[in-house]
């Protein structure tokens, strides 16, 4: 059985801001339905490890993401989650990392979770990311002192939906530029649609919308 590791933030705001943040739900559960329905198993994890901060979950009209987020066994992981320090990449075949602005604060600088995205993608492991989620690829240099992203096309969030959604002045960097400046290109659609990019062993998703497809296209790679 495949195992997929979900790698989640332990920041609760949007920036230095005090608005309420963290992981957006749907970008997990709609990737995760996907994993489920492919049989796949999972942990989640996070840097400090224990409960963890969302927002969106309660998205009106959004049945996948109500039943997932609300599962039980969800709810137990996501109240306790695995810390980073625990985790060996041995044991996994894959790890995602859904967005949500919170982890532009962590796990876009944090060294022993780029360490441990690096030895999976080396072992041949498979990487994927959603709207903020590429923000943790960012820190992740591999055994020949490249980054991983450098000879990749990825995708992220773009500064247009960033301004859309009004959060253009409040977060800590803009992953467009930031991915611009270290990947081989950044590709981008019109805001809000579904854009998906497989490189190798690495997929990244621009937007929420995205996230079903991500889940998809790591299926596939699974296969």
């Amino acid at each position: 059985m495949k195992k997929i590791l979900i790698i989640v933030t332990n920041h609760a705001t949007l920036g230095t801001t005090d608005q309420a943040n963290g992981t957006y739900a749907p970008e997990l559960t709609h990737a995760l339905d996907v994993f489920l329905k492919a049989g796949f198993a999972y942990d989640v994890a996070s840097i400090n490890g224990g409960e963890v901060p969302f927002y969106g979950e309660d998205m009106e009209g959004d049945d996948v993401n109500s039943r997932v987020f609300n599962n039980d066994e969800f709810q137990s992981r996501v109240k306790n989650t695995i810390p980073v320090s625990q985790l060996n990449a041995d044991d996994y075949d894959a790890i995602f990392y859904p967005g949500g602005f919170g982890l532009l604060s962590d796990l876009a600088q944090h060294a022993p979770t780029a360490n441990l995205a690096a030895k999976l993608y080396e072992n041949g492991g498979v990487v994927g990311a959603v709207c903020h989620g590429p923000a943790a690829l960012l820190p992740v240099t591999l055994s020949n002192g490249q980054p991983l992203i450098a000879d990749k096309t990825v995708t992220a969030f773009t500064r247009e939906e960033e301004v859309d959604f009004g959060t253009i002045t409040d977060i800590p960097f803009l992953l467009e530029e930031s991915l611009t400046r270290k990947a081989a290109k950044y590709s981008k659609i019109q805001p809000w649609g579904v854009h998906v990019i497989t490189d190798g062993k690495l997929v990244t998703g621009q937007n929420p919308a995205s996230a079903h497809g991500v889940g998809e296209a790591m299926v596939e790679l699974l296969k």
